[in-house]
């Protein structure tokens, strides 16, 4: 029972009153929404360029391969070369002929004119540091005539890191490659060599083509074949089957790596005894495979015994889908310079600022939801009054 005293004190105790308008309204609304575009825009104005991993060595590979395409497009014109900017659009020197008598098999071009560029060392530097290689470690490698600037790029990748290269070489090319008799692939190694300062050296070739044996190729062109193959004075290989071939390759990796293990296999281009004919090209995605892909048993090629032995490969091929990937250009109309490309820097949204305005848009809904600021604003800022007064709610 309230006695009057306790009624006098009740009187005396101010209650507390909570208020707030009925609902939120398209003006408090817009102004959210201003200020979260507000802090999109913001964030898309001023992206943060972060810097890859190996950033130093990838471009000290590209830097050399540059140096390496340089040295051929030298040689190319002291011996009467004469650029045609419609094959040759960035004037490298480093795209061949459509046809010669030691031509293997047709080419795609754009493809010959994308892999014209310094920055693919770089991504082999990538792949082959994913691999776990490291100073001193042997790699296995494959290359032909047909990308001479891929070849470029795989050997200054390997000479950057320190790794010891066991190349096996095919001598013939197909269309757009070094497919010139007279400066095959085995002839652009002793350029670079001699004028890029390049230590990779092949220590073995053959013929290449069909059956690696230069199948359906003149006589002629078999004979130039053979020819730069014994101006590069290494091992000729001179296979009775394709499954010989794979074998003799097989057993020049084994004797290179000298008792140690084989950390990667880099394949360049699509050489039937490296890649497995047309079966093969399709099996392995361009770039790096670490894991057999379904039906490389039924392949018999250099890449399925490595793979299937847990050795990872490195393919390089369909370069215009690996450009577009690491923001390399395509058929470009000049040679791009060292250090472009997403596989050197990449440019994304900060995270300091996108959670900056994240915050200030939660800080804002809350205000204005739970706190009312906004309609206590815009109370002030008007001298109209509310069609509805704040409801009190006890």
């Amino acid at each position: 029972m309230n006695t009057p005293t306790n009624e006098r004190k009740q009187a005396r105790t101010p209650r507390k009153m909570y208020w707030r308008p009925h609902k939120v309204s398209r003006v408090e609304l817009l102004m959210v929404s201003i200020l979260a575009l507000g802090a999109f825009l913001a964030v898309q104005r001023w992206p943060v360029t972060t810097e890859m991993a190996h950033h130093d060595e990838k471009l000290a590979a590209a830097r050399l391969a540059r140096k390496g395409l340089e040295a051929i497009r030298a040689e190319r014109l002291r011996r009467g070369w004469r650029p045609d900017t419609e094959v040759d659009p960035a004037q490298s020197g480093l795209i061949g002929s459509l046809l010669s008598p030691v031509t293997s098999n047709p080419g795609h071009l754009p493809a010959k004119q994308t892999s014209v560029n310094p920055n693919f060392a770089a991504l082999v530097v990538h792949w082959l540091k994913r691999c776990g290689v490291e100073e001193g470690d042997a790699v296995a490698v494959g290359v032909s005539g047909s990308f001479p600037a891929l070849n470029v790029a795989v050997y200054a990748a390997l000479q950057t890191l320190g790794a010891r290269p066991v190349i096996v070489a095919s001598a013939s090319a197909s269309q757009w490659g070094a497919n010139d008799p007279e400066l095959l692939w085995l002839d652009m190694e002793q350029i670079l060599g001699q004028r890029a300062g390049f230590t990779a050296r092949s220590v073995a070739a053959s013929r290449g083509g069909i059956n690696d044996k230069a199948l359906g190729m003149s006589k002629e062109g078999r004979r130039l074949l053979d020819a730069g193959i014994a101006r590069a004075k290494v091992e000729v290989i001179a296979p009775e089957t394709v499954q010989a071939s794979i074998d003799r390759r097989m057993e020049i990796f084994k004797a290179g790596a000298e008792g140690g293990q084989i950390k990667a296999y880099i394949n360049v281009g699509g050489g039937t005894v490296s890649v497995g004919a047309r079966v093969g090209r399709r099996l392995f995605k361009p770039g790096l495979n670490r894991t057999a892909p379904l039906g490389s048993s039924e392949v018999d090629s250099v890449m399925t015994r490595f793979i299937l032995d847990g050795v990872p490969v490195i393919h390089l091929s369909h370069t215009e889908d690996l450009a577009q990937r690491y923001g390399f250009p395509v058929t470009p109309a000049q040679m791009p310079q060292p250090g472009h490309g997403t596989i050197f820097v990449r440019q994304g949204p900060s995270r300091l600022l996108a959670g900056g305005g994240v915050a200030l848009i939660l800080l804002a809904l809350f205000g204005v939801v739970r706190r009312d600021w906004g309609f206590r604003m815009l109370s002030r800022s008007t001298k109209r009054e509310s069609p509805r007064p704040p409801e009190q709610m006890v």
